[in-house]
């Protein structure tokens, strides 16, 4: 396999469908992390994060578009850097979140952008409401891990999201229904 082959593997490891010659990558939960940003009443850009998620990655080197990704985490692990405003984003007036409410993002399919490029479709569970959305995703890197002595994986990706698609639309548009979310992951290949 040539490094060109692999780069392009690795850039579609969120790809569409499991697949029987599919290897198993699991996500480094202590670097891998979803920022996204909101615009506040015109004043300002308002950030909050996940961070410490479960998730896996089918990858398939020799099909790439055969490759898999799929997350979950509790939504009242949102760390938003104010207990605050915390605390709203868990009453009614946004997810109403118990403890058993979790965010669920499953691929469903994959267009090869460039080399280490790849749009990833996939379905995105969010307050009881699914919906499609598109990850503009990059492969970072990928090889051994220079601590671990193991097969590792690196990736960004973006996505922009209405808030009210997923019946969180209060105080929309002073609050923009707009978020951009931001992913950073690191993933392990599994033992």
């Amino acid at each position: 396999m040539t490094f060109k082959s692999v780069l392009l593997a690795s850039a579609l490891a969120f790809g569409a469908t499991s697949a029987f010659a599919a290897e198993k990558y699991v996500l480094d939960a202590s670097h891998s992390q979803i920022v996204f940003t909101y615009n506040h009443l015109g004043f300002s850009t308002t950030t909050s994060m996940f961070s410490g998620f479960d998730g896996e990655i089918m990858m398939d080197a020799a099909e790439p578009a055969n490759s898999s990704v799929s997350v979950s985490f509790p939504v009242m692990d949102m760390i938003t850097g104010w207990q605050a405003r915390t605390d709203h984003f868990m009453s009614d007036d946004f997810f109403g979140a118990t403890d058993g409410d979790m965010v669920t993002f499953a691929s469903t399919g994959i267009e090869v952008t460039g080399e280490t490029t790849g749009l990833i479709t996939g379905d995105l569970t969010m307050n009881g409401v699914t919906k499609s959305v598109v990850l503009d995703a990059k492969l970072n890197q990928m090889g051994d891990h220079p601590m671990a002595g193991k097969p590792w994986a690196g990736f960004d990706a973006t996505a922009t999201v209405l808030r009210s698609d997923f019946n969180l639309g209060k105080f929309a548009p002073f609050v923009s229904d707009e978020v951009q979310i931001d992913i950073s992951i690191e993933a392990m290949k599994a033992e």
